[in-house]
């Protein structure tokens, strides 16, 4: 049995993808390039479905690309990168217990077990409806498949963590908090909220300025608050991907903020 950690891109949202760029394909050819209409209104047809042809071209190359890189089966395998990367900073005392924000597939917690096998992690997330190809379920199998009996799931809600503070000794996330709208950095003191004095985290996400804010002025905040070596680390310089790859996946505010509380 192999574990299946699907794609972060979901196959659904790259179909559609395609199959609206069809659509107007053939919305182009029939009204735009015909005598079914003219004039003005022909026109008119001819330059909108030009126009949502090439724009749906040019986004479904740029998903299918996408999809590509994320897809754990394929050459360049770029999840499993990051996961694993993420993962090495999951470090738990024997009979400690962490916890993954937005476990999606299970890949992070399960990696986080594995490393960590006198420890126990749990991995939460709402499973929402845009990403239907994720589940308990599938969490719950890709742990089996890999042998990680130290990991279990269960719904949660990232804004509102249902655990009292301090309770585990090192908190991960993936690629979750730039999905949620709302103040960002609220969301961040939340996961750590439930971090233990002395605990470790590692939050890797899309640190962009018009989603989080001042980044840099967080990392002071936290250290004010007497968190310890608070570091905010660039993952589009090779240590997870490339500067040209981050640019062209539109991934470049790319960082992992890690630390220890």
């Amino acid at each position: 049995m192999r574990p299946d950690y699907k794609n972060w891109l979901p196959k659904g949202m790259v179909l559609a993808a395609v199959a609206a760029t069809a659509v107007c394909a053939i919305l182009f050819v029939v009204f735009g390039l015909t005598e079914l209409v003219s004039g003005a209104l022909k026109a008119a047809m001819f330059a909108l479905f030009l126009t949502g042809t090439v724009f749906g071209l040019c986004v479904s190359v740029w998903m299918i690309l996408m999809y590509r890189a994320f897809s754990y089966n394929g050459r360049r395998q770029m999840s499993r990168q990051i996961i694993e990367g993420v993962a090495e900073y999951a470090e738990l005392p024997d009979g400690g217990i962490g916890l993954d924000v937005g476990c999606g597939s299970g890949a992070l917690a399960v990696a986080c077990a594995k490393r960590n096998p006198k420890a126990a992690f749990i991995g939460i997330d709402r499973w929402g409806r845009e990403y239907a190809s994720f589940s308990k379920q599938l969490c719950e199998s890709n742990a089996r498949a890999e042998g990680a009996d130290n990991v279990t799931f269960r719904y949660g809600d990232a804004k509102a963590l249902d655990f009292p503070d301090g309770s585990f000794d090192a908190v991960m996330s993936n690629y979750v908090y730039h999905n949620i709208p709302g103040d960002r950095q609220a969301l961040l003191l939340e996961t750590l909220r439930v971090l233990k004095k002395g605990g470790v985290f590692a939050i890797h996400d899309v640190f962009s300025k018009y989603k989080y804010g001042d980044m840099r002025a967080f990392v002071e905040k936290l250290k004010d608050m007497g968190y310890e070596e608070v570091r905010l680390i660039d993952t589009t310089n090779g240590k997870f991907m490339s500067r040209r790859e981050a640019l062209w996946m539109d991934l470049s505010d790319s960082a992992l903020l890690v630390g220890r509380k």
